[in-house]
């Protein structure tokens, strides 16, 4: 194991620059609590970026998940034993920009460190899958996946503010499934050449979509079904979950607004490409948030 040295924990997370569907502690977000939802945000991407991007081999993206997962560990740790950040808690060597303001995070904010856990599971489980060619077998797994993958974020969230009941808890996992549900149909012209497969077995069995039809990304009209089918599914679960809106306290309530109609309008969008997404990937563009700012309002 790497043995972490000790430094300063950086006070304020780098800014959000990759690209989203929704906003991410935005103005909209409370002030106070920016820096630790940006520092979950960072945790969470980065460790997804190990998982997804660049050339490295399956081993070494285990590999270097090991070691994320080593310095989340120690950080939380350090957050733990009472140190103050002005005692330079030990962090990170390889990836000070995520564990500096996420050590702080924990130590202002007590984070429930297993959701993070349950989150670089999700990612060592993309990463084995993609390396076997392997896909989901029913929507129940492929939900399962959700709720480690996406999941712990909403739950992460509803701690900063303060929610904890049951039908919150609820609501949040499901938009967040949603969420996650939303991006694999988005990006199904690009995960399938890398050799990942989200759309689950018995729902292919279900249309007649063959798996020789999803590896050559054939737009067939049984495809066409199965898609408009999963995008139904993912609009039904945001729908439900979309109550929590009126929940979540001031202009955190109005960001939940936007993040909830930023999945929607993904959707939208996929309907308005008829779900033919095994060839194409809609993106939101400038003239989609008027829509639904204005349908945040009116929620």
């Amino acid at each position: 194991m790497r043995r972490p040295i000790r430094m300063p924990a950086p006070q304020s997370p780098q800014p959000i620059t990759h690209y989203e569907n929704f906003p991410v502690a935005s103005w909209l977000c409370p002030a106070q609590l920016r820096a630790p939802i940006a520092a979950i945000y960072h945790f969470a991407r980065t460790a997804d970026d190990i998982a997804d991007e660049g050339d490295a081999t399956p081993e070494q993206r285990l590999h270097t998940l090991q070691a994320y997962r080593q310095d989340l560990v120690a950080t939380s740790a350090a957050a733990n034993s009472g140190a103050t950040a002005h005692e330079a808690p030990p962090v990170s060597t390889q990836w000070p920009q995520v564990f500096g303001p996420l050590g702080v995070a924990l130590r202002t904010h007590h984070l429930p460190t297993q959701l993070l856990h349950d989150l670089l599971d999700a990612f060592e489980q993309d990463t084995r899958k993609s390396a076997q060619a392997q896909g989901y077998a029913t929507h129940a797994e492929l939900l399962d996946y959700c709720r480690r993958s996406a999941n712990p974020v909403g739950r992460l969230l509803l701690h900063l503010y303060g929610v904890t009941d049951d039908l919150a808890l609820q609501r949040s996992d499901a938009i967040c499934s949603a969420l996650q549900l939303i991006n694999f149909w988005q990006d199904l012209s690009v995960d399938i050449p890398r050799g990942r497969y989200y759309l689950p077995q018995e729902d292919c069995t279900r249309f007649g979509v063959s798996q020789a039809d999803i590896l050559a990304q054939r737009q067939t009209q049984s495809a066409t079904n199965l898609i408009a089918s999963c995008v139904a599914t993912a609009r039904a679960s945001m729908q439900f979950g979309s109550e929590l809106v009126h929940q979540i306290p001031g202009r955190a309530g109005w960001e939940l607004r936007l993040v909830v109609q930023g999945g929607l309008r993904i959707l939208d969008r996929i309907e308005a490409l008829r779900y033919a997404t095994l060839n194409q990937r809609p993106t939101l563009r400038w003239w989609d948030f008027p829509v639904m700012l204005w349908r945040a309002v009116w929620m």
